[in-house]
């Protein structure tokens, strides 16, 4: 796990129809994509690799689209998923947490 003192604005936080339905119905999830969010604020950018990781470091700098990946633990078992996006947009109004199969 990353650590930095540096962060961004995330804007509105919204989930995607999918995640928003589990995230209801899966016992952990909550916490989970809570935890998620104050890592990709903190650039922490959970799963991506080192190519992505340094994109990503360059996109806060520059006022670009941010794109984490958070691998789902073990405990969480959702039937098709095994990680969750978190995509911040380059003018930091909104974003957005989703399965990348909501992609």
């Amino acid at each position: 796990m990353k650590t930095t003192t540096q962060t961004f604005p995330l804007g509105q936080i919204v989930m995607t129809r999918a995640l928003a339905s589990e995230f209801n119905n899966t016992k952990h999830l909550h916490q989970f994509v809570i935890q998620s969010i104050k890592r990709h604020k903190s650039c922490d950018w959970g799963d991506t690799n080192h190519h992505d990781s340094e994109m990503n470091d360059y996109a806060v700098k520059h006022k670009e689209r941010v794109l984490s990946s958070y691998n789902l633990p073990k405990h969480i078992n959702l039937v098709g998923q095994s990680r969750i996006w978190i995509i911040t947009e380059w003018d930091r109004s909104v974003t957005t947490v989703l399965f990348p199969s909501d992609y």
